[in-house]
């Protein structure tokens, strides 16, 4: 079972994106190794957000392997339904980038997918893990404080 930290984020942001047919299974619902899929989408334009992307932080050789993850699926997501993929960033990461997901559409007011995906930075020679770059922390800082 996922639960969300008991405070308030340091980050939070939402992506809109929209269920394809290719992504459904033959109920209908959105099939559900897709999920993991919308949370990296999400969490790729979180970081497009915070002023750069994740392609720079590979480029200054920063990768971000996915250490842990789990999904609590509550009910389905149809065909062609938009999604609202909320994240939240509860701590600010030193590490480990922990990240806590929930979807909803407008057909209810309850999420239908909870999720969390921990990440760690990792140097791209070494593979071993390394401190968040201070540009990251500072992006960080910075939206959180607007």
């Amino acid at each position: 079972m996922i639960n969300l930290p008991e405070k308030d984020p340091v980050l939070r942001y939402q992506h809109l994106l929209r269920s394809r047919y290719s992504e459904t299974d033959q109920m209908g619902y959105v099939y559900y190794g897709r999920y993991l899929e919308f949370f990296e989408v999400a969490r790729t334009e979180m970081i497009r957000s915070l002023g750069f992307s994740y392609k720079k932080l590979e480029e200054e050789g920063v990768m971000l392997p996915v250490t842990y993850s789990q999904i609590e699926y509550k009910s389905p997501i149809f065909y062609d339904e938009e999604m609202r993929i909320e994240i939240s960033v509860f701590d600010k990461p030193l590490v480990r980038l922990e990240t806590f997901y929930r979807i909803f559409t407008e057909r209810q007011d309850t999420p239908h997918v909870l999720g969390q995906v921990n990440l760690c930075f990792a140097d791209s020679t070494t593979r071993r893990p390394c401190k968040a770059p201070d540009h990251f922390l500072m992006h960080l800082e910075n939206q959180a404080n607007e």
